[in-house]
């Protein structure tokens, strides 16, 4: 859900000031400026055509698969969870009902922040956005009845993904399924979390290790999961440009690669799994050109930068989200306009994976027809308007190509500033990027304010509104209740002895510094809670304490 945050509504006829004059220069995000015309002296001038290549061939840039959606369109992952695993099952059920192909699951904060639902932080808090999780009771229930083999789970998660990814696998494997084939994907990026969204549990350090734990562990025993999806999304939506967003996922996604390759594997072992997450709000143009150069770089860094051999690794896989902080609550029904050429960018940028954002998300957990109609809006793309009819439609153009170039090199420059200062974990350490990014979004605030940035129906073609017609998501609190019993329940019928015995696993692990993913892995098919977990670790590596920079 955006939090953003604007101008009480008013009446105000007429349209945005901003483009009337014809004299000024016209800047993207990204600080590019566009120019009236482009020729093939303007696409040569930068760069020319050496990254475009061919669809399915290095560099990537015109798509990562041969056929892209001729041979199969994206998934359809449309994000959701909520209350306690029976509800967020039958959710499920009917998105897949709907035709949705993937499924992307949204836990509730103390899950997310490793706290268990009979502590009494989580009172108010219990599957109120997203769904409740205590042990790998929640996720047998949560996943009862789904094909695992024909529908891929995307995990939501990251200050405890380690955690989840472990009872995902448990889960599984307990319905046998062999892990070594399964796939998925855990968001457990958590170097965002320290920029953008704040749901972060140990410091730096020790977080960033327990990533390189779960790649490590995922190469050896679950191969095709991938365990980490890096998020430009949520840095995007805190504040960043488009051009950053890109470049700031990448000098991360660096990051966690150096931790492993320090542990002895060899990048061909992993960099095939490591996924991403952006996001696609803005300038229809800047966004198509932003994936493309994106696809380009990315490859061009795994190829020459750490020496991959296996094309697979040099690939970036994404899943385009739908940018919450482009819906606006006023005029709701706008987002439903704005909705669809979201998920037109994702398609013309050759995304892999969709999870469009829902008209209702300023307001609330998405409802049943709002998601319905989110889907049908992916699915007329599909169906009705040749989106799936040939790849990288609009690769050859000239503004296309210029600005492909344009982006990847301002992407390097970003990249180029993040190195100058230490690199991407001492500037998040030191909240350099933090600060940074809550600047830039203060601007666009005052930008949106002022009228400076249009946006319509805040600033520009506004009106007198009554209250919006949106289902409000209630929060239950008999289903908080709920959950709470069933986890008592479970402290009573679990062996206390057996919990007790990995949970000292863990804390020893932890403290020795290896690899604990395996200690995990044996406290969750005992039952271990996420909060008897966390604690284990947190006795060990402590919590984090964010720096506040003005």
């Amino acid at each position: 859900m955006t939090t953003q945050q604007y101008k009480p509504r008013k009446k105000v006829t007429g349209a945005s000031q901003k483009r009337q004059d014809t004299s000024q220069p016209v800047l993207n995000e990204s600080g590019i400026e566009i120019k009236k015309t482009y020729t093939a002296e303007d696409l040569e001038a930068s760069g020319g055509v050496d990254m475009v290549g061919l669809p399915g061939e290095y560099p990537f840039t015109r798509g990562i698969h041969k056929e892209m959606y001729r041979k199969r369109p994206w998934t359809m992952r449309q994000y959701t969870g909520f209350g306690n695993p029976e509800d967020t099952n039958k959710r499920f059920k009917f998105l897949i009902e709907n035709g949705q192909t993937g499924l992307n699951v949204a836990f509730d904060l103390p899950s997310q922040i490793g706290i268990d639902s009979d502590n009494d932080l989580a009172i108010g808090e219990i599957g109120r956005v997203g769904m409740a999780v205590d042990s790998l009771r929640d996720f047998e229930v949560a996943f009862d009845g789904i094909d695992l083999e024909k529908i891929t789970v995307s995990l939501t998660v990251n200050g405890s993904a380690a955690i989840m990814i472990a009872m995902y696998l448990a889960m599984a494997e307990k319905r046998g399924y062999d892990i070594a084939r399964l796939r998925g994907t855990a968001q457990n990026d958590i170097l965002k979390e320290f920029i953008g969204r704040g749901t972060w549990i140990f410091p730096v350090e020790p977080s960033i290790k327990l990533v390189a734990d779960t790649i490590e562990y995922c190469a050896h025993s679950a191969p095709k999961y991938s365990p980490v999806s890096v998020c430009g999304y949520h840095i995007r939506e805190s504040g960043a440009d488009p051009a950053q967003e890109m470049a700031y996922g990448f000098a991360i996604a660096k990051a966690y690669t150096d931790l492993v390759l320090a542990r002895g594997l060899d990048v061909d072992e992993f960099a095939s799994r490591l996924s991403f997450n952006f996001n696609i709000y803005g300038n229809i143009f800047e966004q198509v050109a932003k994936f493309r150069a994106g696809r380009g770089l990315w490859a061009k860094i795994i190829k020459q930068e750490y020496g991959a051999t296996n094309p697979r690794s040099m690939v970036l896989r994404m899943i385009a989200g739908g940018g919450g902080s482009g819906l606006t609550k006023e005029q709701p029904e706008v987002n439903i306009v704005r909705g669809a050429y979201y998920a037109l960018i994702s398609a013309l940028s050759g995304a892999q994976t969709m999870a469009l954002c829902c008209f209702d998300e300023a307001y609330t957990i998405p409802s049943e027809d709002a998601q319905r109609l989110s889907l049908r809006t992916m699915q007329v793309l599909i169906e009705e308007m040749g989106l799936c009819d040939t790849v990288d439609p609009l690769a050859g153009s000239y503004y296309i190509e210029t600005l492909t170039n344009q982006m990847r090199d301002r992407m390097e420059e970003v990249m180029a500033e993040v190195d100058a200062q230490g690199g991407i974990v001492k500037m998040v350490a030191e909240g350099t990027i933090q600060a940074k990014v809550s600047a830039q979004a203060y601007k666009l605030l005052r930008d949106i304010e002022s009228g400076e940035f249009p946006k319509v129906g805040i600033n520009c073609y506004q009106m007198d509104e009554e209250e919006p017609e949106v289902e409000y998501h209630p929060y239950a609190e008999a289903d908080a209740r709920k959950q709470v019993e069933r986890l008592t329940q479970l402290r009573d019928q679990r062996d206390s002895k057996a919990v007790e015995a990995t949970l000292r696993k863990l804390v020893d692990d932890a403290s020795a510094g290896v690899n604990v993913m395996p200690a995990i892995m044996a406290a969750v098919k005992e039952y271990a809670t996420v909060g008897e977990m966390t604690d284990a670790m947190v006795s060990v590596y402590g919590r984090y304490d964010e720096p506040v920079r003005f």
